[in-house]
């Protein structure tokens, strides 16, 4: 899998790709926009990591040009940049990114929301249903079964059954699912997610054992 990363930062830009490199992917690294879009040819990427603020057209303008050309448009994108504003990451996602994240971060967190844009990408071309386990989610009908009998979530609980299920296997911090699901991280104590979590294992019945607890860090789902 091919990333094209733009980012003006050097230091940054080499942890970055380094860290993608080790993960498996295929890195093409840019300090600009147009310096992508010089070296851009027939070979496209299947996720652009793009910072905002940059040396000549910013990330937001990049943005735009990749959402107008039917060629890329339907490419996922990631913001990445050191603004962490409510105001800029809805800009961000409002001209038409995939997902944002704030700097400073750490790279299992970029990986894991890399994996989770590309899971939601893939299945988003093939199918809008998720089946793991005794467990059956289907987003478009804003159904939830449970080993074939339809169970009744609330609004917050669907979402973040949704957003376990999306990254099946992957350690979700809590400030990960606070950003994901409420829209918003919290510094300090917070027991918003225990609360929903434990009200998830609690209607999932058995199948609720399947959202593991990873002390000091967050949760994960099992689908296997």
């Amino acid at each position: 899998m091919m990333i094209y990363l733009v980012e003006d930062d050097p230091s940054i830009r080499k942890l970055v790709s380094y860290a993608l490199k080790g993960s498996g992917y295929e890195v093409a690294a840019f300090e600009s926009g147009e310096a992508m879009e010089a070296e851009m040819g027939q070979d496209k990427p299947e996720l652009f990591l793009l910072d905002i603020m940059l040396p000549g057209e910013s990330g937001l303008e990049l943005l735009s040009s990749i959402r107008a050309n039917p060629g890329l448009r339907d490419i996922p994108v990631i913001m990445l940049t050191a603004k962490g504003t409510e105001y800029d990451k809805v800009l961000g996602l409002d001209s038409g990114a995939d997902d944002y994240i704030a700097k400073p971060f750490g790279m299992m967190e970029l990986l894991a929301r890399i994996k989770a844009v590309m899971r939601r990408t893939e299945r988003s071309r093939r199918a809008d249903d998720i089946s793991l386990g005794g467990i059956g989610i289907s987003e478009a009908s804003h159904i939830v079964k449970v080993n074939g009998s339809r169970i009744e979530l609330t609004l917050k609980e669907f979402n973040l059954l949704l957003y376990l299920m999306e990254n099946d296997g992957i350690v979700l911090s809590r400030d990960s699912i606070l950003n994901t699901v409420w829209g918003y991280s919290f510094d300090g104590e917070n027991r918003t997610v225990d609360v929903h979590i434990r009200h998830l294992r609690e209607k999932l019945g058995a199948e609720g054992q399947r959202i593991e607890t990873v002390k000091g860090v967050g949760y994960r789902f099992r689908g296997n």
